[in-house]
């Protein structure tokens, strides 16, 4: 019923409007999203790089139908990745040194379909993305490919791979451990030098494709997070649980794996407490900042997807607050 009720919410206007419109609604979005624009996007990428940050941007979007939405999301990308190259920090260091960028293949046009067919536009989606790609290149400026439901994995990780074995390499994808198949196809990756971030998924998902029980995700991501490290080319430990953060520094320092080998990887306003605790410890992170006026949208789907999301985000409200000790330490299943 909450997941149900939460997509209503989502996709019907009187409700995006009121909420958008409300008292504090923006200024509590933005704890988990940068703003509504390019520049708000710069901005608290810029912020976060200068403490020493890693910083993946994203503008949000996703399920366009449309080639003209779809070419506006290729459009911003551009204005994103030359705004991306021409910034510096304080200290004169260039931006792009600390900041990349990840979209969605179903915003670039993965959902658009060819006119009386079922099949999608795979040629629009090469020319649109293909431009911002033929930027980040010109800039040394890495992509990463984000995964969404089970119904695109291997549609997107057959267009990386032609992308890869076209000769484009500065594209990475993102892995759910979740997914029964997710080991195979992290060795996949591995087999090419490709990075991957690994998370645990927070799409709703039949159990004959992924596991369901947050016990088995978590074995799952432990064993696909150490096939990563030992053979795998800079991966991305995507995860708030701190169960899964000491599994890899565990398993990093048994292997005598270094630290500059990999990275860990949250959200934008998500225990801020523990990236900077993170960081402090000598970890690479890396914080991925959404940004765009798909705010609300983004936020109802996110907790749509899985409802546990709505607890854990109140949850790691609370645990930065001087209130938290009294809420306990509470984890999400899909972080």
């Amino acid at each position: 019923m909450l997941r149900d009720f939460l997509i209503f919410l989502s996709e019907n206007d009187k409700a995006r409007r009121f909420s958008m419109n409300a008292p504090g609604a923006r200024s509590m979005a933005r704890r988990f999203v940068a703003g509504e624009t390019v520049d708000d996007g710069i901005a608290a990428a810029k912020a976060l790089a200068e403490q020493g940050f890693g910083v993946s941007l994203d503008v949000l979007g996703e399920s366009v139908k449309s080639r003209e939405e779809a070419r506006t999301a290729g459009d911003t990308y551009v204005t994103l990745l030359d705004r991306i190259a021409s910034e510096r920090m304080a200290d004169g260091t260039p931006l792009r040194e600390k900041v990349n960028v990840s979209l969605k293949l179903t915003q670039m046009g993965q959902d658009i379909h060819v006119d009386g067919s079922g099949d999608y536009d795979e040629a629009f989606l090469r020319e649109n993305l293909g431009r911002v790609l033929d930027t980040a290149s010109k800039h040394d400026i890495f992509v990463r490919f984000d995964m969404e439901s089970s119904a695109y994995t291997q549609r997107t990780l057959d267009f990386f791979r032609s992308l890869w074995d076209a000769g484009v390499h500065n594209i990475g994808v993102v892995l759910q451990s979740y997914l029964r198949r997710t080991e195979a196809d992290a060795d996949m990756a591995s087999s090419l030098g490709a990075r991957v971030r690994l998370c645990k998924g927070a799409y709703k998902e039949p159990e004959d494709v992924a596991f369901q029980e947050k016990t088995a995700v978590d074995a799952n991501y432990v064993h696909v997070m150490k096939r990563l490290l030992s053979d795998g080319t800079y991966p991305g430990i995507a995860t708030h649980d701190e169960a899964m953060l000491e599994a890899t520094k565990n398993y990093a320092r048994e292997k005598s794996i270094p630290v500059s080998a990999y990275e860990f990887q949250m959200l934008y306003g998500v225990r801020r407490d523990l990236q900077h605790q993170l960081l402090k410890d000598g970890y690479n992170i890396r914080v991925y900042v959404p940004f765009g006026d798909a705010w609300y949208p983004y936020l109802m789907r996110r907790m749509a997807e899985r409802p546990a999301n709505l607890f854990f985000i109140v949850n790691a409200v609370l645990r930065e607050s001087p209130l938290g000790g009294l809420f306990g330490k509470g984890r999400s299943n899909r972080t």
